[in-house]
Parts: C-alpha cells; structure tokens; sequence
C-alpha cells in the first residue's frame, strides 16, 4: 500500500469515528471533522502531509503525497 491509500484510508477512518462520535457523544466533535478536511484541502496545495511523514516511517512505499 502507498502512502497515498494509506492517507486517503486514514482520514476516511477518522471522519467515521468523528461522526459516530458527534451523533452519539458530543456535536462538538464536528471540530474534528472540520480539522481532518482542513488539513486534507492544506496538503493537497502545500504538498506537507504529517499522516504521509508518519506513514512513511512506518514503511509505506512513497508516493505523490510529498514529505518535505
């Protein structure tokens, strides 16, 4: 798996446990919401991805998402 998935499968994750969260804890977890697709709209224009950077030590092969 590439980085890339690896991402785009770990925010998917994330914003489901948000919304489980937000419907059966707390409204205010759409914060987390707001903040995974903030940080996803940042790293398709700055190329900096810190979920990539983690990924990539863990062993992912590299792709297009840029660890600067």
């Amino acid at each position: 798996m590439t980085t890339d998935r690896a991402v785009q499968a770990f925010a998917g994750v994330m914003i489901l446990i948000s919304i489980a969260l937000t419907y059966f804890v707390s409204p205010w977890f759409w914060l987390m919401t707001a903040f995974i697709g903030l940080n996803l709209f940042q790293s398709a224009f700055t190329g900096f991805c810190p979920a990539g950077m983690l990924f990539q030590k863990l062993g992912f092969t590299s792709s297009g998402c840029a660890v600067k």
